[in-house]
């Protein structure tokens, strides 16, 4: 979406993003309630765990194939794993960050 005013422009992006982004806010938000201390960490394993990389990567002459992997989620599971101060809500906002990270990979490969 679009709005046009004279010489600028202000961008909007697409609707399904816009209410996807909404809902991860809110949910973020009502977990960092649950903790007893420092609520802000909850949206820090989120943006930890959305983090993807390649792996592996082997170029061709018609393409390129790089094998990709949520590597923040994984960093962000073993800490929680390991730590013994372990919280439902930093899981859950880890779990969410995840489903973030699969969206990203999905886009990676159809775009």
């Amino acid at each position: 979406m679009e709005f046009e005013f004279g010489n600028f422009a202000i961008v909007l992006p697409p609707f399904h993003i816009t209410v996807i982004a909404i809902i991860v806010i809110f949910l973020l938000v009502r977990w960092g309630k649950q903790l007893e201390s420092k609520r802000s960490r909850v949206f820090f394993y989120f943006l930890i765990s959305t983090y993807i990389t390649p792996i592996y990567s082997q170029s061709t002459e018609e393409d390129i194939f790089e094998l990709w992997i949520p590597l923040g989620f994984i960093a962000v599971i073993l800490y929680l794993f390991l730590n013994k101060r372990n919280h439902p809500s930093k899981l859950k906002a880890s779990i969410l960050g995840f489903c973030i990270a699969i969206y990203q990979l999905i886009l990676q490969y159809v775009g």
